[in-house]
Parts: structure tokens; C-alpha cells; sequence
């Protein structure tokens, strides 16, 4: 395992805040790697500057420099750190939580799509073009991921039934954004997952400062959150 106390400071994070790349920046947190954090505001005057799409050719976050080494993709940089600080947050190939370590690493991705839609909906069209049907569909195929992840937690406190690991990283970071638009009372095995991901320092350091809430700066435009808990008869 590298010493990590004694490495240089020469590992940059290109960020936004409460986007995917927050799954990177508390993963840096979580190793306790030095970096440098370059954090923008979501807007296409910083993303689509003429500096930093020679970082980012699409002008999208996140993306890592690493000495001569640029890389994007938030699943990537997950592996990519985990590997090369041999962490106890990676699992080698080898290792019997391997294919399921990576397997968690981008479902994470699958699950966030929908949350991803769901902001589309509520700040790219316009009220009057706002498609309900989108809406309610987006926030039940949500509903269906957390159906198969309620019964996983229900059985280890994290995704992998050895601990912690990356892939929680990524899976945790999902889970948080789509707070913003359902409810996990239906979920209690979820909920307390999320309660565990809250009480990591490294996460909340990843936070907006003063945060409380995922994407409170969203939550004035939104409807009521989706409750996937049955009614009593």
C-alpha cells in the first residue's frame, strides 16, 4: 500500500458541486490523498471555457489530472484511484468481491439517469412543456432500483458484504441526488444505508458547506417527493 501521507501534491479535481463528480471528491476524501480541488459553478461559462475544454473536450465534470494523466468518467476514476493507492477501498481482481465491486460501481450509474432526467424536466423545459408522464415514469424507475438495493442492504450495512468500499462511493452519491425527488420511506434498509452514509466525515466534507439536503437550490421547483409506501387500505 502507498504511503499516502507522504505523496506530493499533484493530483488535480475538476468539480461541481452536488454533481457526479462529487462521487470522486469524496472518494479523494475517503483515501486521504493531497489534490488540489478546482471547483466551478454548473454553468457553461466556466465548463465551456476555452481553458478548461482543453481539460475536458465536452466541457463535463468530472475529470482528474494526475501528473501527465487527465482522465473523465466518475466509474473510471473510482477504479483508477482505488488501483493505484491499493486501497482498502478497491477489490482486486482476484478477489472474490471483484465482479460485484464493479458491477455496484456502474448500477450507480443506472439509478442516477433517472434523477438526471428528473432535473431536465424541472430546469431545461419549461412549465408549460413539462411532461407528468415523464415525471411520474423517471421517479418509479427510481423507485424499481431502490426495490432491488432495499433488499441487498437488508443483509450487510454496505453494498459489499466485507465493508465499505468504492462502490459505495458511487452507489451513496446516487442515492443522495435522488433524495431530491422520492422518498425512502418505503425503504427502510435504503434509509438506513443513507443515515450511514451521512455520518462519514469524508462525505459531508464533500458537501456544499452548510448543506442538509440534497440539491436544496432544486427542491423550491419541485412537486412533492414521490412515496412508493403503500396506503392502508
Amino acid at each position: 500500500m502507498i504511503e499516502i501521507a507522504s505523496l506530493p501534491m499533484s493530483m488535480t479535481l475538476y468539480s461541481c458541486p452536488e454533481t457526479r463528480s462529487m462521487r470522486s471528491l469524496w472518494l479523494l476524501n475517503e483515501l486521504g490523498i493531497p489534490f488540489e480541488l478546482v471547483d466551478m459553478p454548473f454553468d457553461h461559462k466556466y465548463l465551456r471555457s476555452k481553458e478548461y475544454l482543453a481539460v475536458h473536450p465536452l466541457g463535463r465534470i468530472p475529470a482528474l489530472k494526475d501528473d501527465d494523466l487527465t482522465m473523465f468518467e466518475s466509474g473510471a476514476i473510482c477504479e483508477y484511484l482505488c488501483e493505484k493507492y491499493n486501497s482498502p477501498l478497491y477489490r482486486a481482481p482476484g478477489h472474490p468481491e471483484r465482479a460485484h465491486w464493479l458491477q455496484w460501481i456502474h448500477y450507480a450509474e443506472t439509478l442516477l439517469v433517472h434523477g438526471q432526467n428528473l432535473v431536465q424536466q424541472y430546469i431545461f423545459v419549461s412549465e408549460a412543456e413539462r411532461s407528468p408522464v415523464v415525471i411520474n415514469l423517471e421517479s418509479r424507475r427510481i423507485g424499481k432500483g431502490l426495490d432491488m438495493l432495499e433488499e441487498i442492504l437488508g443483509k450487510h450495512d454496505w453494498i459489499l458484504p466485507s465493508g465499505f468500499s468504492g462502490a459505495d462511493t458511487s452507489l451513496g452519491f446516487s442515492i443522495y441526488f435522488v433524495t431530491a425527488f422520492v422518498e425512502l420511506d418505503a425503504h427502510p434498509n435504503v434509509q438506513a444505508y443513507y443515515d450511514r452514509i451521512w455520518a462519514r466525515p469524508a462525505f459531508q466534507k464533500s458537501l456544499p458547506p452548510g448543506q442538509t439536503k440534497a440539491l436544496e437550490w432544486l427542491l423550491p421547483r419541485l412537486g412533492p417527493k414521490m412515496s412508493f409506501k403503500k396506503k392502508a387500505a
